[in-house]
């Protein structure tokens, strides 16, 4: 059987109450291009403090088109914290605070938390999160990392949703598994938690009080049991797609219009629901991807329409450029490396109000990039 071009992207529709069923992929309309992007390799700034990072497992954009980044400190390596041993091997560094905001240009405007900083801090910090209200939300994927933190801008603490330590599985109200990723619609003041490394849904709370709203699985359907799941296999999202999501359901995204875009990362496909959970589409991408899937992050670009979506692949390590009516494929940039403009496990992205991309990486890579847009925003 020939294999399928590893940049395939698909749609499908849900047609009815049966499964989805598989469509011709559509081409993008000629109204919307790819957008260009060019690295910048004197972003950010260098570190104030002799600081320096860990895993950088999150990033965001305010309303200021201020980045915040969240890395793991504990992720540093001795000589990496030279300047932190007893006595100091060399003149850098210190683990910087685990939640870091820049501003446009890449300087350092503040730092702050890290292990300590709340009782129910993160063991391995996962995910960044700013709102309308400059409210900071953080997540965990560690094994104890059942909570939802959020903070004021300065990390003065407000809210916990979930219980540290405490699971209860995918259709439990008020216990979480290993949350990935948050974002909040500020019209209905609710949180959507892409709810995640350890249980297989969204779920939707109240972001004042933290009270449960409601929660589903892939295709809008009631989670199933949180057995053991067989390994994906090699284009099993067009073949016989799972009715299931599979660990990691990695992000959240709310668009302008209404729509929900959630990764299922595991399944290589992005699924697309109504606020209410039902069911809209799905984009699969790249589907013979293995290992740790193809979807890990999702943004899209600023324009009126917001036409584009932008998808982070840290498996191909590369941004995918979608058409994002239909899930056409417009193009890609990046590509597996370490030099500036390649990644290593890039694991998340933002796009700022001008259409820059911001990526962050994990694994042993530990930075953030800038890609500059250097082609006009669509109007």
């Amino acid at each position: 059987m020939p294999r399928t071009p590893r940049a395939l992207l698909l749609v499908l529709g849900l047609l009815g109450p049966g499964p989805a069923l598989a469509q011709a992929p559509a081409p993008p309309s000629p109204a919307v291009v790819a957008p260009s992007y060019q690295v910048d390799p004197f972003w950010p700034k260098p570190l104030p403090h002799r600081w320096g990072i860990g895993q950088a497992a999150g990033v965001a954009v305010d309303g200021r088109d201020h980045i915040w980044v969240i890395q793991r400190p504990r992720t540093m390596t001795k000589d990496e914290l030279g300047a932190a041993q007893t006595p100091p091997w060399s003149e850098c560094c210190i683990a910087a605070p685990a939640v870091i905001e820049f501003d446009p240009d890449g300087n350092v405007v503040q730092g702050w938390g890290g292990p300590g900083h709340h009782p129910s801090w993160p063991e391995n910090e996962h995910g960044i999160y700013v709102d309308a209200r400059d409210n900071v939300w953080i997540g965990g994927n560690g094994a104890n990392d059942h909570v939802i933190l959020k903070f004021a801008r300065d990390g003065k603490f407000l809210l916990q949703i979930g219980i540290k330590g405490e699971t209860g599985g995918s259709n439990d109200p008020a216990r979480l598994g290993r949350p990935a990723d948050v974002e909040v619609d500020e019209a209905a003041r609710e949180i959507y938690v892409a709810d995640g490394y350890g249980n297989r849904r969204v779920i939707v709370f109240d972001a004042d009080t933290g009270a449960y709203k409601r929660h589903w699985g892939a295709y809008g359907e009631k989670p199933p049991a949180d057995d053991p799941l067989a390994a994906y296999r090699p284009g099993e999202a067009t073949a016989n797609p799972p009715r299931f999501f599979r660990n990691p359901v990695h992000c959240v995204r709310l668009a302008r219009d209404g729509l929900l875009y959630v990764c299922d990362r595991g399944n290589d496909r992005i699924q697309v629901f109504q606020k209410d959970g039902r069911f809209v589409r799905e984009i699969v991408v790249a589907p013979e991807t293995l290992q740790s899937g193809s979807v890990w992050d999702i943004d899209f670009l600023p324009d009126p329409r917001q036409s584009v979506l932008l998808a982070a692949d840290g498996t191909n390590n590369k941004v995918w450029l979608l058409h994002r009516s239909d899930g056409g494929l417009l193009g890609a940039f990046g590509r597996s490396g370490r030099n500036a403009g390649e990644f290593h496990w890039v694991h998340n992205m933002a796009v700022d109000s001008r259409g820059n991309v911001f990526t962050t990486e994990v694994d042993n890579a530990k930075r953030a990039q800038r890609f500059r847009l250097i082609s006009q925003l669509p109007r």
